[in-house]
């Protein structure tokens, strides 16, 4: 079993030694303990596989809340597959309606750049200020 310090953990699992701290500190990951003879903790295998998977599972989107308990079910011996996809398929739905705002809010941008009049003085004439002002 290969052991490392924080910062080569934080270097094989590709984030920042403060990641790591603040994984720990959020309960992501365990803190090992502290050794008497030279007082540098040491990092696992396994601590720096879990960080991976905390990393993959936050680029997918996946909240610390979220991962904490993707985490629980893959500890789990009896977890079933329907449960982690379940997630994932909630995840997905998340996804999806997020990209639908966006794609709404590309639209708006684009006609407000394209009825901006591109020259002159904004005051009055602005149509982006104008639709970003509140009615009065």
């Amino acid at each position: 079993m290969t052991k490392r310090t924080i910062g080569n953990a934080a270097r094989e699992a590709g984030v920042g030694v403060e990641t790591i701290r603040f994984y720990e500190r959020k309960g992501l990951i365990t803190q090992p303990p502290k050794p008497r003879h030279n007082g540098y903790r040491s990092y696992s295998n396994e601590i720096v596989e879990r960080i991976q998977f905390i990393r993959n599972a936050q680029a997918l989107g996946f909240s610390l809340q979220e991962i904490y308990e993707l985490l629980a079910l893959h500890a789990d011996p009896n977890t079933e597959c329907s449960s982690v996809r379940t997630r994932a398929s909630t995840k997905l739905e998340e996804v999806e309606q997020k990209m639908a705002q966006l794609r709404d809010i590309r639209s708006t941008l684009k006609k407000l750049i394209s009825s901006c009049p591109q020259k002159g003085p904004a005051a009055g004439r602005c149509t982006i200020l104008g639709t970003l002002s509140p009615e009065k």
